[in-house]
């Protein structure tokens, strides 16, 4: 069963592409000439090359975020990912809930990540909906008037603690530190932000689910598939994964199969600023992982 929670018009979604000067000791983006609508994007978007990993000037079609979102429950956290299909590489990986940065909103990023939780991750209880709030700002609700939201609870987002090297919208630092890299194969530069999603007490029986929007008949789509699990839990054991793939629906945590997973390229590992993959598989990642930690 599939619900229509919102329909847009693509061609009203602008950004733009960058200039990046990475050094050793800090990234720089810009904007790079007129904006473009994301047909343009994909129809401009080809690989680059880097000569050193560490230190480079490159031009890129587009800004995009992720949020590597650490739910907390029964007190455990765990790491949230989604499931996309990537018609454009013929695949389906999972991943970080992402989007693209829309062009007036290059300097400030963060406000694309907190609406992208607020569009991708929706959480259902026994008694409705949740928003949710950004430290002591309220999240957007794009699906008010089809779905109920509670009035008497909310879910909370924190930051975490950023990465070591700052990144620069301009001349102006992003102040909460997210990691940077870029993927070679889309000529993109991604910010990602770690963030902490903490339940409510009240929010009993809670249930995940992943709401993307798709392209069909000229409008972007988002959909509702309650019957569809697109939404997993990665276990943390000690901030490291724990090797588990869950999900959670009406409060019960549940195995899923791990068999043929693939993650994004954000899970790949990454040179100097760059990553040059554009998926990994599950155990190549955890032995990646074991062989970092070691």
């Amino acid at each position: 069963m599939t619900r229509i929670l919102a329909r847009k018009d693509p061609t009203a979604f602008k950004t733009a592409p960058l200039c990046v000067e990475a050094r050793e000791d800090r990234l720089t983006y810009r904007s790079l000439g007129e904006p473009l609508s994301f047909a343009k994007v994909i129809e401009r978007r080809r690989p680059v090359h880097v000569d050193n990993p560490a230190s480079f000037d490159v031009a890129l079609t587009n800004l995009g975020v992720s949020v590597r979102l650490s739910l907390r429950w029964r007190g455990q956290d765990h790491w949230l990912v989604v499931r996309q299909q990537r018609p454009d590489r013929g695949d389906t990986v999972l991943k970080l809930i992402s989007g693209y940065v829309p062009a007036q909103e290059l300097n400030l990023p963060l406000l694309t990540a907190t609406q992208e939780v607020a569009e991708e991750c929706l959480i259902e209880t026994d008694a409705g909906w949740l928003t949710g709030r950004f430290a002591e700002t309220w999240l957007p609700t794009p699906y008010r008037g089809r779905l109920h939201h509670r009035d008497d609870c909310h879910f909370n987002l924190q930051p975490l603690s950023g990465a070591a090297l700052p990144v620069y919208a301009g001349s102006l630092q992003l102040l909460e530190r997210p990691r940077a890299y870029v993927h070679l194969p889309t000529a993109s530069l991604q910010l990602v932000y770690d963030m902490l999603l903490e339940l409510p007490q009240k929010a009993h029986q809670p249930s995940l689910f992943h709401v993307d929007e798709k392209l069909e008949d000229g409008s972007l789509i988002a959909r509702l598939h309650r019957r569809r699990q697109d939404i997993f839990l990665i276990p943390l054991k000690q901030g490291q994964p724990s090797g588990e793939l869950l999900t959670l629906n009406k409060g019960q945590l549940k195995p899923a199969s791990l068999r043929g997973v693939y993650l994004s390229e954000s899970f790949c590992s990454k040179d100097g600023w760059v990553i040059r993959d554009d998926r990994i598989g599950w155990k190549a990642w955890l032995q990646q992982i074991n062989s970092s930690a070691s």
